[in-house]
């Protein structure tokens, strides 16, 4: 099953036949472009790569306009690659277009995208610290984390702060995959997927939607049922 690149548009509602409002978020997938075959001959492992989103041949690179210009497709601005069985190789073809179609017998999906970044920030929003006391007598330490070195003496060691200690940091600009999204409707005429819950990143942004790759119970049921 191809994986597909798109763009987060946003969040909106649908009703149930029964007036049941659930949430869900719109992305415009594809259509992508396979730019690539990789061979277990040729390149040591099976892959396939898709190229998604037209742009400027001036912003893209000689190499990247030849690269996409081999599967007949124009330059594109985002390139990924997903492993393949052997077998399904037989699949796909250079220069073969995939769209939503292609998720049209999913029913879960897994969306990996790059969450917003917070820049910089303090314990308490970074991993939810209550804070200092705010008492009388307490001096202006209310969003600090207080005391980080309380176990940092290895018995027979030197001591040092445990890797992994919750501080201030940067925020956020990480890759997050959520898993197991229920697809809720596809309308291939605008290559929309309207997936249940909320997806990472802003509006706009990239995002990849893969079939999901392990599910509850209850979902691999409905998954399984014809």
């Amino acid at each position: 099953m191809a994986h597909l690149l798109g763009k987060k548009l946003g969040m909106t509602r649908l009703y149930t036949d029964e007036g049941v409002s659930v949430p869900v978020t719109a992305i415009e997938v594809g259509p992508c472009v396979v730019t690539q075959i990789k061979t277990a001959e040729t390149d040591g492992y099976t892959a396939v790569q898709i190229g998604y989103e037209d742009v400027k041949p001036r912003r893209s690179t000689q190499a990247l306009i030849g690269h996409d210009a081999k599967a007949g497709a124009s330059a594109k601005r985002h390139h990924r690659e997903f492993r393949v069985a052997e077998d399904e190789l037989e699949t796909f073809e250079l220069g073969q277009q995939l769209t939503v179609e292609a998720m049209a017998d999913v029913k879960f999906v897994d969306v990996v995208g790059t969450s917003k970044g917070k820049g910089y920030q303090g314990v308490m929003k970074r991993h939810n610290f209550k804070g200092q006391l705010a008492s009388h007598g307490v001096e202006r330490k209310h969003r600090s984390p207080g005391s980080i070195g309380g176990h940092a003496n290895n018995a027979g060691g030197a001591g040092g702060i445990k890797k992994g200690k919750k501080m201030a940091g940067q925020m956020g600009n990480e890759r997050v995959t959520v898993r197991s999204l229920d697809v809720i409707r596809i309308d291939a005429e605008k290559n929309l997927i309207l997936v249940k819950g909320t997806v990472p990143g802003p509006n706009q942004g990239l995002v990849e939607i893969v079939p999901a790759k392990r599910l509850y119970k209850s979902k691999g049921e409905l998954a399984n049922a014809s």
